[in-house]
């Protein structure tokens, strides 16, 4: 068993914590020791059972523990990656989460730092990138390709060949269809239907979805990802 802590206390950190006990129920993996949070006025306090230990920099006087990082709302969708620069780890200290309940199909991959919560599947040929986040029921069909830091939120439905680039955020109930792209750190709303390709740095809703306003985030951030 390895050391895990998770970064973040809010309630996809608490999901997380639930799907990591799943896990040790079934085979014993990891010492689940706490949570890391800036807040300072949760430290010392309990999550879900577990501590509040500190602040996100305390990863740094724990180099023998696994870390995976579960931020990030449709309201700051970015923390996530900027957590995730700000501590630089190397690739190998992330944890990956897979819900005991999920199923990863045949040829599927799925990168470091990500999370699949209960229930997700992945039929066959899936990828997920790196710090994905994946909510319970979400069903991600043949050849979907999922970039990092994307968040696929609960009951989200990709049809054959979709495409999320990176950090991409498709709202719970979503459906896309076959072969469509999501633009890097679009976001696309709760129960939407998603017929043709979403641009770079959107928000789109509705059935069929359809282009809202754009993004409230600094252009670097989407120009950055555009093309990696």
């Amino acid at each position: 068993m390895r050391d895990l802590v998770i970064v973040g206390a809010g309630g996809f950190a608490r999901e997380t914590a639930a799907a990591v006990r799943a896990i040790n129920e079934v085979r014993p993996t990891w010492r689940l020791r706490g949570f890391l949070d800036d807040d300072t006025a949760l430290h010392g306090t309990h999550r879900a059972g577990l501590p509040i230990l500190g602040g996100i920099d305390l990863v740094a006087a724990m180099p023998a523990a696994a870390v995976v990082v579960c931020v990030g709302n449709p309201r700051d969708y970015v923390s996530r990656r900027r957590i995730v620069e700000r501590i630089a780890l190397p690739a190998q200290r992330y944890a990956t989460i897979v819900h005991p309940s999920a199923t990863v199909g045949a040829g599927s991959t799925v990168a470091a730092g990500s999370v699949l919560l209960a229930g997700v599947v992945l039929t066959a040929e899936v990828s997920v990138g790196a710090h994905v986040a994946v909510m319970p029921q979400a069903v991600l069909t043949h050849d979907d390709r999922v970039s990092d830091y994307a968040t696929l939120a609960s009951g989200v439905r990709l049809g054959g060949g979709a495409v999320l680039r990176p950090g991409a955020y498709v709202g719970a109930g979503a459906l896309v269809r076959e072969g469509v792209t999501i633009g890097d750190w679009s976001l696309v709303g709760m129960g939407s239907v998603v017929l043709r390709d979403v641009p770079p740095g959107e928000v789109w809703a509705g059935s069929p979805a359809r282009r809202l306003r754009a993004a409230s985030l600094d252009e670097s951030i989407v120009s950055k990802s555009v093309g990696s």
